[in-house]
């Protein structure tokens, strides 16, 4: 999927200044490992030393993040709070600017793995736009 805007149930274009592609592909990652977290199996190293799936996952996630360039990562951050509802659609741009100004210089793939359902919340904030992260090819 490209950059250019998607149409909302409204018919209003939507550009959140991400890809939907990777924000379904974060969604996707961030379930996963949160689903592995919060499972009852005890995730340590393999018999033969290796990491495990989940560590494996996480790692390739936050260098998935890390390459996203800050305005990608804000807008990550930014949708996540949407999903929260500390932000409704139509303040996206204060939103995004304050993303932006308290993430300068920290990690954003640590703080969206260390946010509570932070897959299903960039979902939600998605959702707030009309648009379903499951309707998004990947």
């Amino acid at each position: 999927m490209s950059d250019t805007p998607r149409e909302d149930d409204n018919g209003a274009e939507v550009d959140l200044g991400v890809s939907f592609e990777t924000i379904a592909t974060v969604v996707d990652h961030l379930r996963a490992i949160q689903e592995n977290e919060d499972s009852d199996e005890f995730d340590t190293d393999d018999e033969d030393g290796s990491e495990t799936e989940q560590d494996f996952d996480a790692d390739t996630l936050a260098a998935f993040i890390d390459e996203l360039n800050e305005d990608e990562q804000a807008a990550l951050v930014a949708l996540a709070w949407v999903g929260r509802g500390d932000y409704e659609p139509e303040e996206w741009g204060e939103a995004l600017r304050l993303a932006k100004e308290r993430g300068a210089g920290t990690d954003t793939a640590a703080y969206l793995l260390g946010m509570d359902m932070a897959g299903d919340l960039l979902a939600e904030g998605l959702a707030a736009f009309g648009i379903s992260v499951e309707d998004i090819e990947r």
